[in-house]
């Protein structure tokens, strides 16, 4: 089953690190996701630009789209990047969220929907089976 880690927290913090230390953070993460990928639970992962830089959607009451800069809601802690990963269960996606290497913030672990049974064929799917 396909799990989404959803990775928060407040966003910053960063801008005074020497070289040095950004490296030496950033060697956790890709030993990190290194792991994942040696586990076979590797998926995705990507991180995500400050929330400064999103754009919301909206969707109103008469169905009219309106576009405003900025994050979907004012929070202290924003999402800062996701990662998609294969488990066999529940306890093995929270054992891999519980190793993300986030200094503060929080981990949602969600598994992702399963539409295979109503016929739903996900676009990457077909993209997939178009090409081989």
């Amino acid at each position: 089953m396909k799990y989404m880690l959803i990775i928060a927290g407040e966003e910053g913090g960063m801008e005074d690190v020497s070289p040095e230390e950004m490296k030496a953070v950033m060697d956790r993460w890709s030993a990190y996701g290194q792991e994942l990928v040696d586990a076979g639970a590797f998926v995705v992962g990507e991180a995500l630009q400050e929330s400064a830089t999103a754009t919301t959607v909206r969707i109103g009451d008469d169905d009219e789209r309106m576009v405003t800069d900025g994050p979907f809601a004012e929070t202290k802690e924003q999402v800062g990047g996701f990662y998609l990963i294969e488990c066999a269960d529940l306890d093995e996606a929270i054992g891999w969220a519980k190793k993300v290497p986030l200094r503060a913030g929080g981990i949602e672990v969600r598994p992702v929907m399963d539409f295979s049974g109503s016929g739903y064929e996900a676009p990457s799917a077909a993209t997939a089976e178009a090409s081989s």
